[in-house]
């Protein structure tokens, strides 16, 4: 624990916080990508304690709050055939008709795991059942799913499928520069980049002059950030800072990268909020195509009902920035976590959960 209390120190965080808001002269805006960032600089009362001309808005990066509504569709009509193994979060998430919670209280088999081996291994144990994992998540959670499938391939498994929602997180961010919301520096995932590293970040950097700075997820990792994006915006400067060295290198996780590719491979995908973003998901290559259920389902041609959005679900305009959750007028009133409307309230990562759970304030816990 004496790790952790170090970057929590006040008497560092003071003086940090000092800095920052003495060097603070330009109104700018920045963007935490990252859900569990989202949920830190609540937790720990940042967003109260920094000038009023910073302006922090959260992003498109929690994974569950990113899946589209027709996809979660697709999870709810294959749990109707196939038992669905599930993160906790994404359980309660609705789609437009239904939730895998609904699902299960009618009689589908809906699972909760934590891992992609939770999953494989009810698959091993049902061998007369087919299993489906609907495999959500950016590049942090990828290597788990790949690894998964090689294990599956390996042991041939043949009662074992994935529905593949995971998403690619820079292609993201460059589609979030390229439209008119005026972002001034980016606070990079500090875990999706212990596997990509540093380096992709470069190219948004380079092309859009936009500054990133990776951080860690304590109080003094996050204010290091915001400090090195505000001297960046000032000194018009718009370069990748890695400030949190202890977990991530330049190139990132080889390993767990190679692992990637050699199970997926990089398509178009659809964003809840941000629409179909080119190269920014990931689809089960053809040396493992026996596992991906859209294929041993046949769902992507099954005659599905037009998605309509969610009656006053406003999760799209929160995901990219446009909107913060106090300024739906359903927030806490029609759409609180036991009844929420769409996903950004459901998340444990969620933006509107994060305002619901520790206010538009917030309470300051810097030690």
């Amino acid at each position: 624990m004496k790790f952790i209390d170090e970057f929590a120190n006040k008497e560092v965080a003071t003086g940090i916080i000092n800095q920052i808001n003495k060097i603070a002269t330009k109104k700018c805006t920045l963007m935490e990508v990252c859900g569990t960032h989202t949920m830190a600089l609540f937790r720990f009362g940042i967003r109260d304690i920094l000038s009023n001309n910073i302006n922090v808005v959260a992003g498109p990066g929690c994974p569950v709050c990113v899946i589209p509504q027709e996809m979660i569709d697709k999870v709810i009509e294959l749990a109707s055939s196939a038992v669905i193994a599930t993160y906790g979060d994404m359980f309660r998430v609705p789609g437009s008709r239904s939730s895998l919670e609904k699902e299960r209280a009618k009689g589908s088999d809906v699972r909760i795991i934590y891992s992609a081996q939770d999953a494989l291994q009810i698959a091993m144990q049902n061998p007369d059942k087919e299993v489906v994992f609907f495999a959500i998540g950016f590049e942090t959670t990828t290597p788990a799913t790949a690894y998964t499938l090689i294990q599956a391939k390996e042991k041939q498994i043949d009662n074992f499928f994935i529905l593949c929602g995971h998403k690619l997180i820079p292609p993201a961010m460059e589609t979030l520069c390229q439209g008119n919301l005026n972002i001034h520096g980016f606070i990079c995932p500090g875990h999706v980049s212990t596997i990509i590293g540093s380096a992709p970040y470069q190219e948004i950097a380079n092309r859009y002059k936009v500054p990133c700075v990776i951080t860690g997820f304590e109080p003094l990792d996050i204010l290091e950030g915001i400090y090195a994006l505000i001297r960046q915006i000032n000194t018009d400067r718009a370069d990748v800072e890695n400030a949190y060295k202890r977990a991530v290198r330049f190139y990132g996780n080889t390993l767990a990268k190679e692992v990637i590719d050699n199970v997926f491979k990089v398509v178009d995908s659809n964003w809840r909020g941000l629409g179909v973003i080119p190269g920014s998901g990931l689809a089960v290559r053809d040396e493992f195509i026996e596992f991906d259920a859209e294929q041993k389902f046949n769902i992507h041609l099954r005659q599905i009902e037009p998605v309509k959005p969610q009656p006053g679900c406003l999760c799209g305009d929160i995901l990219r920035g446009v909107i913060t959750p106090p300024e739906c007028t359903n927030f806490g009133t029609l759409c609180t976590p036991e009844e929420p409307l769409g996903p950004c309230m459901v998340s444990s990562e969620g933006t509107c959960a994060a305002y619901y759970k520790y206010g538009k304030k917030g309470n300051s816990k810097i030690k």
